[in-house]
């Protein structure tokens, strides 16, 4: 597992997985383009980018040959994965995800730490489950669905070019990042 193409390299998981800090890691470690799906996508006021506006960002992020993307957003998939040489699925248990994501929206919330394009997390916001406003909403509308939805992404014609590499535990992932 310590030798993989490391030129085009997508990390994938559930929201709060690690995506994000283990691609910016690779991109340190390897000094690829660092490319965060979300920064690419949300617009100021937790807008919505344009679909169109959206896959050109992507297009353009990822024009050079060197780089990692964070990210699962199926709108740009057909952009991102033909390129790509090696996936990184981050597909941990539901609760170590769900504390992960409480402790994250605790700091972000208090710390009022910009993300992108201005927008700062709120901790009410999330906490109203029920709305799409809470990540805790897009957690349980997806985190099952997703863990039945990439095996058959990776089975695909289309994705045998990947090299996979698949972690289930995050302490995989730091015994794993240790030794390349």
């Amino acid at each position: 597992m310590n030798t993989f193409p490391r030129q085009r390299i997508v990390v994938i998981g559930a929201t709060s997985s690690g995506k994000s800090t283990l691609a910016q890691t690779l991109a340190e470690k390897f000094n690829l383009d660092y490319i965060e799906l979300d920064a690419l996508f949300w617009e100021p006021n937790w807008k919505e980018a344009d679909v169109q506006a959206f896959r050109e960002r992507v297009r353009s992020a990822t024009h050079s040959q060197v780089w990692v993307v964070a990210g699962n957003y199926h709108k740009v998939r057909d952009l991102i994965w033909p390129n790509a040489q090696t996936i990184i699925w981050l597909d941990y248990p539901l609760p170590t995800i769900f504390w992960r994501l409480l402790k994250r929206t605790i700091r972000r919330a208090t710390s009022q730490k910009e993300l992108w394009n201005g927008n700062r997390e709120t901790f009410w916001g999330h906490l109203k489950i029920w709305s799409a406003e809470s990540l805790f909403h897009w957690l349980f509308k997806t985190y099952w669905r997703r863990k039945r939805e990439i095996p058959i992404l990776f089975s695909m014609p289309e994705h045998q070019h990947l090299h996979i590499i698949h972690f289930k535990h995050p302490w995989e992932t730091e015994d794993w990042l240790a030794s390349i």
